[in-house]
């Protein structure tokens, strides 16, 4: 899965999952440009590691939230790497909460930090590739999208939208060179999994463990090394539950 000469944009791509990503697509050959809004030091670090490897790569800072935000960040990676061949779609958020707990505002604030920008990033990127005849839009979703999760609605909703809006590119950028798919990852060991209490893991992937970032970092290379898959979504969860 060489791709060598491209140019990969992961959102959150500092840290977690996000961090992961950015060191498997720098081992398959790509420049990464590391997007972060506030963890500058851990962007850095994975920039850094890069870098010492041999490989290419930069930081972006942006909230993916805000349009003028996502464009300079187009923008700055363009002028450092070169245009944007590959969107990872990692950045976002999960609220624990109850129905009860669940405002009207905190239902609009997950959804713009989890789906709006992905479509922010997309629409920032996509033309280019559409002109270049190349492109991967990838989103990094969740098995919420599916079993109805249980971290809040607004989280489940925002990851299903995420899985929709990739759909919805694949079908009209399939004749252009350009798909679009989801890594829908469930309890993965990250810092999100880490704050459950005993009460909300509540259930186990039959695998008999949790999964790791480079297990969904590996699902991702793929993707962006395979031109006939569009439009799908990559279940990893341990044999948690099938599609």
């Amino acid at each position: 899965m060489d791709l060598s000469g491209r140019v990969a944009l992961v959102t959150g791509g500092g840290r977690g999952i996000g961090a992961a990503i950015s060191h498997a697509l720098a081992a398959a050959g790509t420049a990464v440009a590391v997007n972060y809004v506030s963890n500058a030091n851990s962007a850095r670090d994975t920039a850094a590691a890069i870098t010492d490897a041999g490989g290419r790569a930069a930081i972006v800072q942006g909230d993916v939230t805000v349009n003028d935000d996502v464009m300079r960040m187009v923008a700055e990676t363009e002028a450092e790497l070169g245009p944007v061949d590959i969107l990872v779609a990692n950045a976002g958020i999960g609220i624990r909460q109850t129905i009860e707990e669940t405002t009207e505002d905190d239902f609009n604030h997950v959804l713009q930090a989890n789906l709006t920008s992905a479509f922010l990033c997309s629409q920032a990127v996509v033309a280019g590739m559409r002109e270049r005849r190349w492109g991967r839009l990838i989103y990094i979703t969740s098995g919420a999208a599916h079993n109805g999760g249980r971290v809040g609605l607004h989280y489940s909703a925002s990851k299903g939208g995420m899985e929709a809006l990739a759909r919805a590119y694949a079908l009209r950028l399939v004749e252009e060179g350009v798909t679009a798919n989801s890594v829908s990852p469930v309890l993965i060991r990250t810092d999100m999994t880490s704050t459950a209490t005993p009460e909300q893991q509540v259930f186990s992937p039959p695998v008999g463990r949790m999964g790791h970032v480079d297990e969904v970092a590996s699902a991702v290379v793929m993707l962006a090394a395979n031109g006939y898959m569009t439009g799908q979504t990559v279940h990893m969860n341990g044999g948690l539950y099938f599609t």
